[in-house]
């Protein structure tokens, strides 16, 4: 990981570096430089990337930098990238099956069967409660089993029933998403302190006590703790994990700025207006709790195919009793029954799935995700990050009559070269691309907060920057440049405009690159008739240009992240199932609220937790190769109960007419049970596709 100087003046140093960088690197790395004698002071800022070191000596300095240009190993990825099965966080253990098979065969039978009885208990309360609410489900038939069972003294049934039950109901906890306490935490702004102005001095106050009202003092680096509006200064916010766009904006006095966006240039004094939880940031989170407790009450698959089949237990378990008048082989029908196999195949065509998916870099969170991308018929994309790489580059440098193009862009990476902003260092890579040298041949640099640069070359006062800097501020006539510029806006771009001594020299164009896979993704969703939605916090004319390269019809512009969980809400509504996919803080709550939230690896960690299925390859193909492991899972599904129904009816059939004696029909009904189960553990992906999965790669 480099990191490269932006600022220094003796005994401090600030350095960036391009790349991601987590919380627990930079908790790593301010371990290291902390321990090398001779410095005096470590900040690192995970958010802005950067690193502000305080030294005594040059030594120090020269040894904190050499370890600054090194590699940083890789962290621990988090639970989100990878599926952790434990006993703390699942309940999957295998002390109960131990127990079972070793421990209970030695305890005396008093104990074995009030071991029994504490077991079936709450199986037998959730049935009681199912019937009381009017539901006739498996709930009910596993209390009957179970009642059955105990009321025949079979306490070797009632044991094992209980143990298989408690193992399913593991698997479904396995499904359920972490804690959202975790996810609260995961928002945190890490800001302890805060500085404000009281009574005309600066003081530095926990964040905790900040009130209503106060002036806050937020500098270089930092991260704003608070919704407010700007009293005072002028800097440059980068507002990703509100609005999910890579490039800074402007904030002035009479501007509103929210908690958890970074001032990456300037200082600003805000007046605070909504503080805790009170803050935009906070009311994601709510938003994001009211979503998840919507989804927990949905009902998976698995549970409704396994309803479905209860009432037609109970109905064989009547006709056999009215047919033999013996207890005994009407409640055989309820011990073995049709959901047994279906309770056994579903979670494991749901769990090969799964682990088939993750084969392929696709990581889903649980059953139900897959039932609904299988039904998916419509999908929402943020713009940002996911069908673009969030990466500006420059993809025009048009040079004014008189000024040659390949000077226009050396002398703009000459000036640029000293600031790491993302628009900064495109000019200066795509120089670097062209093999155009730009030595420093200026004099000092003169860095105008979100507007531009200003240096003397040969002489010559030199300008780069914004449309306002160069033509507002500085007064040079853009106007013989109309066309290109009206032509560049067309398209979406973001202009950098060069003026050398009062005339402009040239201009620059900027765009976030779409990801090589986006175009042919729409296209193949489109094919499949599936409702392709783009969502950006970009203006109406970039927003239409990005869409019409992309080929799709219908878009949202200037859209907040609230207004991002509206559109979803109003799709499903609608009677879409919708598939969202964005990958930052400000897509969450319409991951959140979507019925599959679908983000890639590289995404911001809230993104991770709160996504049901995450691309760990960063690739959008996989999007369509999850539709069909969530489409071949529910074929599966579907297949295996038909199997069971049919040769379960088959067997009952054959052993209430007597061509089956009660054992052989045991026997064939348990082959059964084996044959869907194994049947649901099959690959779900055809090998071709995957095949052509593995070549793509």
């Amino acid at each position: 990981m480099h990191f490269f100087p932006v600022h220094e003046i003796p005994g401090r140093i600030r350095l960036r570096t391009p790349s991601r960088l987590n919380g627990i690197m930079a908790n790593r790395l301010a371990d290291q430089l902390d321990a090398i004698p001779g410095i005096e002071g470590v900040r690192v800022n995970p958010r802005t990337g950067s690193v502000l070191l305080l030294y005594a000596t040059p030594s120090a300095r020269d040894t904190a930098c050499t370890l600054l240009s090194a590699p940083l190993p890789s962290p621990v990825r988090s639970a989100a990238e990878v599926p952790q099965i434990n006993d703390r966080e699942t309940g999957l253990s295998l002390r109960p099956l131990l127990w079972y098979v070793f421990v209970r065969p030695l305890l005396p039978f008093a104990v074995r069967v009030v071991s029994a009885f504490s077991a079936a208990l709450p199986f037998l309360l959730k049935g009681i409660d199912a019937l009381m609410r009017g539901r006739l489900n498996v709930d009910v038939l596993d209390a009957s089993a179970i009642g059955i069972s105990l009321l025949r003294r079979d306490f070797r049934t009632v044991s094992l029933l209980t143990l298989l039950l408690g193992f399913g109901e593991a698997l479904e906890q396995w499904t359920r998403k972490k804690s959202l306490d975790s996810l609260a935490e995961s928002l945190a702004l890490d800001v302890d302190a805060v500085w404000v102005r009281r009574d005309g001095t600066e003081i530095s106050v926990p964040l905790k006590t900040v009130q209503e009202g106060d002036t806050v003092i937020i500098r270089a680096g930092n991260a704003i703790p608070v919704d407010g509006v700007v009293l005072e200064g002028e800097a440059l916010v980068n507002q990703a994990s509100m609005t999910g766009e890579p490039l800074g904006v402007l904030r002035s006095a009479g501007a509103a700025v929210f908690a958890g966006t970074v001032v990456e240039e300037g200082e600003l004094i805000i007046r605070a207006t909504n503080v805790g939880e009170e803050t935009r940031l906070h009311q994601i989170v709510r938003f994001i709790e009211e979503s998840e407790s919507l989804k927990a009450g949905v009902q998976s698959r698995a549970e409704r195919l396994a309803d479905a089949v209860v009432p037609f237990s109970f109905l064989l378990a009547g006709a056999i009793w009215l047919l033999t008048r013996n207890p005994a082989r009407a409640a055989s029908v309820l011990l073995v029954d049709y959901s047994c196999a279906l309770r056994l195949a579903t979670p494991l065509a749901i769990l090969a799935a799964m682990r088939e998916g993750v084969g392929h870099g696709i990581l889903v969170k649980g059953g139900r995700f897959l039932e609904a991308l299988a039904t998916a018929d419509a999908v929402v994309f943020d713009k940002t990050g996911t069908l673009t790489e969030s990466r500006p580059k420059v993809v025009d440098v048009v040079p004014a009559p008189g000024f040659q193009r390949d000077e226009v862009l050396r002398l703009s990476a000459c000036l640029e070269e000293h600031f790491p902003h993302p628009v900064a260092r495109a000019v200066v890579r795509k120089a670097e691309e062209e093999n155009l040298h730009h030595l420093e041949e200026h004099t000092e640099v003169e860095y105008v907060v979100a507007h531009g640069i200003a240096s003397r070359l040969h002489g010559k006062r030199v300008l780069i920057g914004s449309r306002h800097y160069i033509h507002h501020d500085e007064k040079v006539n853009v106007e013989g440049m109309s066309s290109t510029i009206t032509e560049l806006t067309r398209r979406g771009h973001s202009l950098l405009y060069l003026a050398i001594n009062g005339n402009l020299a040239g201009i620059i164009g900027i765009e976030d690159p779409l990801r090589k896979e986006s175009v042919d993704v729409v296209a193949r969703l489109r094919a499949r008739g599936i409702r392709v939605v783009m969502l950006t916090g970009d203006d109406e004319r970039t927003a239409s240009a990005v869409a019409a390269r992309l080929g799709i019809d219908e878009y949202r512009a200037q859209v907040l992240p609230s207004d991002k969980a509206a559109i979803i809400r109003n799709l499903q509504e609608e009677g879409h199932t919708v598939i969202m996919v964005g990958d930052g803080i400000n897509d969450s709550p319409a991951l959140s609220a979507s019925d599959v939230g679908v983000t890639l690896r590289d995404g911001a960690d809230l993104a991770r937790e709160v996504a049901d299925v995450v691309l760990m390859n960063c690739d959008l193909n996989h999007l369509a190769t999850a539709l069909e492991l969530g489409q071949g899972a529910m074929h599966r599904i579907r297949t295996n109960f038909g199997i069971t129904m049919t040769l379960n009816t088959l067997f009952l059939a054959a052993g209430l007419t007597g061509i089956l004696q009660p054992g052989p029909s045991a026997v064939l009904h348990n082959l059964t049970t084996l044959g869907v189960s194994l049947n649901a553990m099959r690959p779900v992906l055809s090998p071709a596709h995957s095949e052509t999965l593995t070549s793509a790669k």
